[in-house]
């Protein structure tokens, strides 16, 4: 008897479906079975509620809320044509694409500076005729993204999660990644200089501009609400009351394209880390590791499971707050993985005409190396 194989378009539609959240999602899913394994050794109890730190959760969302609307307004592309129309020469061109990952990151973060300016860059370097240069602005913006963000506290997540957790001071915080800051600025701009003088010409087909400035203004007023939040000044319900608010009545279809992934992700990862803190052989581990040297075990945590969950789980069990912060920030140099927005650039790249993978990874790979290695003993002079 012979049969068919009947296979079913509903049952093919959710497997495409399934395999593409895992792809987009991949360091959720990745978090989730850690957080479940960990539930496995420590069954839930009345503990866990004290586990997450809801004030983290709040203000990620606040600012991840109140960048989606700058995007919206279009604030970001309408800045950055405005400072790249005309440049005559491939060094400033290069240097004001590198710069504007660098600055912006550290007020948007890291992730949003890379998801709005790679794809810009993309698009300026075809239009000025310049595609060889590619993967080498890309992987310099990508450096300018994770080097600049870890001047702020909001610049990114590892550093606004750290900033709380130790309840420091601002002057604290800045004593640490201003030095290592700055000296990523020196480096960046004699990297993105570093090039063969050519004539270019930049022009756009369409002109972008501020779509609303009454709504611009109103993100602005909220931004600073957030940023009273995060220095304590304001209370992070009162913020967050605000931003949902606004969001409700003006831009209820923007609160949609908020990374919802990432805060369940730093939930996962507050699980997993509480957990592994109540085992007694991981906490022992741990601590004697971080007690020989946090710098460098944050830089390696860092390389395996990227800076973000790194800095939520060694965070319990270390009080040496200086090395880890260094370390998780400079820790986002190294492998792709070592900070999640390095995967968003990579992405973006391969999603272009004519992208090289095994190319970029050198590229990529070299870069970071040498970043690393010129920052490293900074950040241990700073401990």
């Amino acid at each position: 008897m012979l049969m068919a194989k009947v296979s079913s378009p509903g049952v093919s539609n959710i497997k495409n479906k399934a395999g593409s959240f895992l792809r987009r999602e991949a360091v959720l899913c990745i978090s989730l079975v850690f957080s479940l394994a960990s539930m496995a050794a420590v069954p839930p109890d009345a503990l866990y509620a004290g586990y997450i730190d809801i004030r983290i959760i709040c203000l990620l969302f606040c600012l991840m809320a109140v960048v989606q609307g700058f995007q919206e307004c279009g604030l970001f592309l309408t800045m950055a044509q405005r400072l790249l129309s005309g440049c005559r020469q491939i060094r400033p061109l290069m240097l004001i694409l590198v710069m504007l990952s660098f600055f912006s990151s550290m007020l948007v973060t890291n992730d949003v500076a890379l998801i709005t300016f790679v794809p810009f860059t993309i698009l300026v370097l075809n239009f000025a005729g310049k595609k060889e240069l590619i993967v080498r602005a890309v992987v310099l913006e990508t450096l300018a993204a994770n080097l600049g963000s870890m001047a702020t506290q909001v610049g990114n997540p590892q550093n606004l999660f750290l900033y709380a957790n130790y309840d420091l001071s601002a002057a604290g915080f800045f004593s640490v990644t201003l030095p290592i800051a700055f000296a990523s600025l020196i480096i960046l701009s004699l990297a993105s200089i570093f090039i063969k003088r050519q004539d270019v010409r930049v022009s756009f087909e369409c002109c972008a501009k501020v779509k609303d400035i009454r709504l611009l203004c109103m993100y602005a007023g909220l931004f600073v609400l957030c940023l009273l939040s995060v220095f304590r000044v304001l209370h992070y319900a009162v913020a967050t009351a605000a931003v949902l608010l606004f969001m409700l009545v003006f831009s209820r279809r923007l609160l949609l394209k908020v990374d919802y992934g990432l805060l369940a992700t730093f939930v996962c990862f507050f699980l997993f880390a509480g957990n592994m803190g109540r085992i007694p052989q991981v906490h022992e581990l741990l601590s004697r590791l971080l007690e020989k040297n946090t710098l460098a075990t944050s830089v390696l945590a860092s390389q395996v499971i990227s800076n973000v969950p790194a800095a939520v789980l060694l965070s319990g069990f270390t009080a040496d707050w200086r090395s880890l912060l260094a370390g998780v920030n400079v820790g986002g140099l190294g492998t792709p993985i070592a900070s999640l927005a390095s995967l968003i650039s990579l992405k973006i790249y391969l999603r272009s005409d004519g992208a090289r993978p095994l190319f970029y990874l050198a590229v990529f790979t070299a870069a970071n190396i040498a970043a690393l290695a010129l920052l490293l003993p900074l950040a241990a002079l700073l401990r």
